[in-house]
Formats: C-alpha cells, structure tokens, sequence
C-alpha cells in the first residue's frame, strides 16, 4: 500500500512534470506520485482535467467530502485490473440466492466476530459486566447458518449492532458524548456524528482496495446491488468497522 494524502485545508492540486503539487497557503508541497494511492479531500481544492488524467495514468482514487465530513463520492479511475471472467462470476455469485446468501453470511460472521472481540476487550478491561454482550454476540453468529434470505440476514445483523452499540455509552462514561439511539444524515449527537465520519473512512478506505483487484465494487452480495452507489465495499467495510472505526472512536 502506498501513502494516503489528506487535504484539510484549501489549495490546488496540479501535475508538474511526473509529480504531484500541492499549493495552498502554507506554500507548495511536492509528492512522489509512485507513492501515493489516493487522496481525500476535505478542503475547497480545485483541479483540472490534466490533473485527472494523471491521476488515471498513476491509478490515484480520488476522495471528497463535505465541509461537514459527509463523504460526497469518489473519482474512480479507469479500471487497470480488467477481467471478464471476474466479473461474471462476481455477477454469477449475485444472481444465485444460495451462493449470494453464503457469500453474505461470511461478511455478517466477520462483522459479528469483530463486534464480540470489541466488547471483549472491554471486557477485560475493568467491565466485566460486558461479558453477555460478548457471548450474546457470538450466540447470534450461530444463527446466520439458519437464516432463509439477504433480507432476513441484514435484520439479524442490525438487530445485533443495535445491542453492541449499547456498550459505548458504559465504555465512555462522559456527558458530552450520550449515544443515545443510532442516527444518521443528520446524526442527532457528537457520538453518532464521529460514528459516521469514521465509518465513511472505513468505505472509502475498502473502496480503494477493491480498485487495486480484479471485483467490481458495484457487485455487492449483502448490500442490494442497484443504479446509485457502490455495495461491494460496503460489504467489505462491515467486517472492519468494529475494529478500524469503533476502537478508534472509543480509544478517542
């Protein structure tokens, strides 16, 4: 993996020769371009179409998002990995209720997984009442092997990431950051809003994994597959969340 930039602040960004200019107010910065992956861009930045293009011809993915936080989208370049034959079996695996359901349940197993690993760690760690959320959270892993939809499957998995972030509040201890209930667009607390920014993290970060593979991100098994977005790393980012953006969140 190569080097993830961050524009926080306003700037430009140009191509100069075979190399990356960052111009803003604290001068211009220069970056190897063999080193950088992709950027996420908060600040205002404007770019051009030459600058695009060698993004493209360095496989450089594009990230922006909001001055709230909110990831907007993505600048995908061209595909550089392109397989027919992965691609119909992705689609193949899709279109298969048994095989997408299996697929599904490995996403849902590992998510669950790193849920429970968590809360043990917690656990562990002077909350010893956090123990039958641990072993709740295993007990419903047992459970994916019954289920009969994607559907019924995704109900299982919310219900069980309703319960685990019950623990957060009992973790933190501080009046500043009550979780209260899980919201979104517009989170309705500082918990929630960190809970979303870095979960966005988490998706944009399996995103630009999935781009250095022969997957199509817009193929995904437990997130519906549709005209607007990408699922595959959605699905991918279930698995990581607990352990990238949670641990984060409540070391912080």
């Amino acid at each position: 993996m190569g080097r993830t930039l961050y524009m926080m602040s306003s700037g430009e960004l140009k191509r100069k020769e075979n190399t990356i200019v960052v111009e803003g107010d604290q001068g211009r910065r220069f970056l190897p371009v063999e080193t950088t992956d992709e950027i996420l861009v908060f600040g205002e930045v404007t770019l051009n179409k030459r600058f695009l293009e060698f993004a493209t011809a360095s496989e450089i993915i594009l990230h922006f998002f909001n001055h709230h936080g909110y990831y907007q989208g993505s600048y995908y370049p061209r595909e550089h990995l392109n397989s027919g034959a992965a691609i119909l079996s992705q689609a193949r695996a899709y279109m298969d209720p048994t095989l997408r359901l299996d697929i599904a349940g490995r996403f849902v197993d590992g998510a669950l997984g790193n849920m429970a690993r968590v809360v043990g760690y917690y656990a562990n760690r002077e909350h010893e009442d956090l123990e039958p959320l641990r072993n709740e959270l295993e007990e419903t892993r047992e459970r994916i092997g019954g289920t009969k939809s994607v559907e019924e499957l995704m109900g299982v998995e919310g219900n069980a990431r309703e319960r685990y972030y019950t623990f957060f509040g009992r973790v933190i201890d501080d009046p500043a950051f009550v979780f209260g209930n899980r919201s979104r667009r517009p989170p309705t607390n500082r918990l929630n809003a960190m809970i979303g920014f870095l979960n966005g993290m988490c998706y944009v970060l399996a995103l630009s994994q999935i781009y250095r593979t022969h997957l199509d991100p817009r193929i995904g098994f437990l997130h519906e597959t549709n005209f607007r977005r990408f699922s595959l790393n959605l699905d991918l980012a279930e698995i990581f969340k607990p352990i990238l953006a949670d641990r984060i969140l409540l070391s912080l």
